[in-house]
């Protein structure tokens, strides 16, 4: 049992400050993401195992299903600024990557749910890191380009490049648009506001995947028993995107996406200790 659900059981009064709690860390989690286009979800991982104390595979489900919930929602909200229409037109690149990206989630939810808690911190920790990377040096990747990749070529790399992703995002319980966008744009040419939905496009199949996945197995329990917390911290979770959204742009990358690397380091050094 974790921390969390060994507190939920006590009065009325602190069940109402852990709802303020979960509440509010979604909604600071969720604006951070949305500062930088992305849902937030690999902030809010750590903190459902660090500052909520569960256990990591219950942290990756509950994550898993928060970041469905965004992504289903984040998608019809973009569609102001990049009609559905345009989407569809890109619909070769968007199986290219699901025929490798399902696999991928399939495979990493199976994982997760076979590692032993210790091994799973771990590779949680690693992951992490390798996320700050992203944010540091591939999240910046300019305007769209022509293509450096035609044919069977780009169509096995966009396959194999899916297929990793789904891993990581399964492992991690997140969208995976960080690793998504910048590898439409870099692979496919696509201008970054069309990434960022063709990338919702890709996640949302993704993850009902993984989360499908992850249904078979005894610890998915997890949202029957704490669906109460999980609809409060999704419901901050949205209002913190929507705020970070709009206020996108008000902090300069060059301070923000370096900030949020070492708060993703911090945590996966915590992480890794924990095990």
């Amino acid at each position: 049992m974790s921390s969390y659900q060994a507190q939920s059981t006590n009065t009325p009064t602190t069940l109402k400050r852990h709802a303020v709690a979960a509440f509010a860390g979604g909604a600071v989690i969720g604006s951070l993401g949305g500062l930088i286009g992305l849902g937030g979800a690999e902030f809010r991982l750590p903190l459902l195992i660090g500052l909520f104390g569960f256990g990591p595979l219950e942290a990756v489900i509950l994550n898993k299903a928060m970041s469905l919930v965004v992504v289903a929602s984040a998608l019809p909200f973009r569609t102001a600024s990049v009609p559905m229409a345009r989407v569809l037109e890109h619909w070769s690149e968007i199986l290219t990557l699901l025929s490798g990206s399902i696999a991928g989630a399939w495979f990493g939810a199976g994982w997760a749910t076979r590692l032993k808690s210790h091994t799973l911190y771990r590779v949680i920790a690693v992951l992490l890191v390798g996320i700050a990377g992203v944010l540091l040096w591939g999240h910046d990747t300019g305007v769209g380009h022509q293509s450096w990749l035609n044919g069977w070529l780009l169509t096995t790399v966009g396959m194999l490049a899916g297929v990793g992703i789904g891993v990581v995002a399964a492992l991690l319980g997140v969208a995976g648009g960080e690793l998504l966008i910048p590898t439409i744009v870099l692979l496919f040419g696509a201008d970054l506001k069309l990434a960022g939905s063709l990338s919702l496009a890709v996640s949302l199949p993704t993850m009902i995947t993984s989360f499908t996945r992850y249904s078979l197995d005894q610890s998915f329990v997890v949202i029957r028993t704490q669906h109460r917390f999980l609809l409060v911290m999704a419901a901050g979770s949205l209002a913190g995107t929507y705020i970070g959204g709009r206020l996108l742009g008000a902090v300069p990358t060059v301070i923000l996406l370096p900030l949020l690397a070492a708060i993703l380091v911090i945590s996966a050094v915590k992480i890794w200790r924990h095990a």
